[in-house]
């Protein structure tokens, strides 16, 4: 028996989870992974040096610091932040986002640390 396609539910995939800083695989499109996460707190400096990395903003406010000033995002407005770029995501309230990256791309770039973690699929 054949599966119809089904859309995936942004909203209700972000009630799956409340965990912070923690990426969630939503869907595949070709060699990209699109992810969810809830951030909030100020993450790291970090850089990806093979890819751009597009920030979509669905609620909440986020700052991407960036050395040469800041890009301030309100829901509904996207910014992508071009390989080589050292950037620090920053959120004074709980945000959610998407991210749309190249399968296997680290969250913290170069930076590894503590808060490296792949994402995890949500079902």
């Amino acid at each position: 028996m054949t599966h119809s396609p089904a859309p995936v539910n942004i909203a209700d995939k972000l009630s799956q989870f409340s965990d912070l800083w923690s990426q969630k695989k939503i869907a595949d499109v070709n060699d990209y992974e699109v992810k969810l996460a809830k951030l909030k707190g100020e993450f790291v400096w970090h850089t990806h040096e093979d890819t751009d990395e597009l920030f979509l903003v669905i609620s909440g406010r986020l700052t991407i610091r960036l050395r040469d000033g800041d890009v301030v995002l309100g829901p509904g407005e996207l910014f992508v932040v071009p390989r080589g770029v050292e950037h620090c995501p920053v959120a004074d309230e709980e945000t959610a986002i998407l991210l749309l990256e190249p399968v296997g791309t680290a969250n913290t770039g170069d930076a590894g640390g503590p808060r490296a973690k792949a994402p995890e699929p949500l079902a």
